[in-house]
């Protein structure tokens, strides 16, 4: 019952940060905080996901296999997000200007 409920909170917490990542995704105004939030909202909601997938495995090679795709994700989901945001700097889009009080002249 124990694994049950931490699993069903797993699975939920993990859905509800994909569904905010992907409103961030819609509702942020420029590229770079986009893919700010698609990149941390992906790799921790995912991870929930499968924390919860594993917690539910009838076999424990299924739970390892999911491990593995947690790990495959958690390696190549920062990465790709660096080389979006890099490749965007190098084709000459601007970092925005920052605002509010902590601008500095």
């Amino acid at each position: 019952m124990v694994i049950d409920v931490l699993s069903w909170l797993l699975l939920a917490s993990g859905s509800c940060l994909c569904v905010i990542g992907g409103i961030g995704i819609h509702r942020l105004p420029e590229f770079y905080s986009r893919t700010h939030a698609a990149s941390l909202t992906d790799t921790l909601g995912s991870g929930l996901l499968l924390a919860g997938l594993a917690l539910q495995a009838a076999d424990v090679l299924v739970a390892i296999k999911l491990v593995m795709v947690w790990f495959f994700l958690l390696v190549t989901g920062p990465v790709a997000g660096h080389a979006l945001v890099k490749a965007a700097a190098g084709a000459g889009l601007r970092f925005p200007e920052p605002s509010g009080g902590d601008h500095v002249d």
